[in-house]
């Protein structure tokens, strides 16, 4: 239950926070049910929102509350993680290259995989 609000946190956080066109470049590579899950209502009016790490945080530790709680920094640094292994590099790339450097500091290094 930790894990899957985790990545709903995360999930939702950095999506508020891209452009319309990187989120629907990004769903494109997320499997079917994540994908249902970062929709999970999604409004394009308004975005990408500006916030910086920690609102993104507050995102992810607001999400966390519903199974008991944890530790945002950690559990956004994991779910970034997954992201990273899953998603091609050159969309993680784009995705980072849409967020202030205080959030692309949660990422973890790009590395060749």
């Amino acid at each position: 239950q930790l894990a899957y609000h985790a990545l709903r946190g995360v999930l939702f956080a950095l999506r508020d926070r891209l452009t319309v066109e990187e989120v629907f470049d990004l769903s494109a590579q997320l499997p079917l049910l994540i994908r249902g899950l970062f929709f999970e209502g999604y409004q394009v009016n308004g975005k990408p929102q500006k916030y910086h790490a920690d609102e993104f945080l507050a995102r992810v530790e607001h999400e966390l509350r519903a199974s008991g709680g944890g530790n945002a920094e950690r559990a956004g640094r994991a779910v970034l993680t997954v992201l990273q292994n899953h998603v091609a590099g050159g969309e993680i790339e784009e995705v980072i290259g849409e967020l202030p450097k205080d959030i692309r500091r949660l990422w973890p290094d790009l590395t060749p995989r």
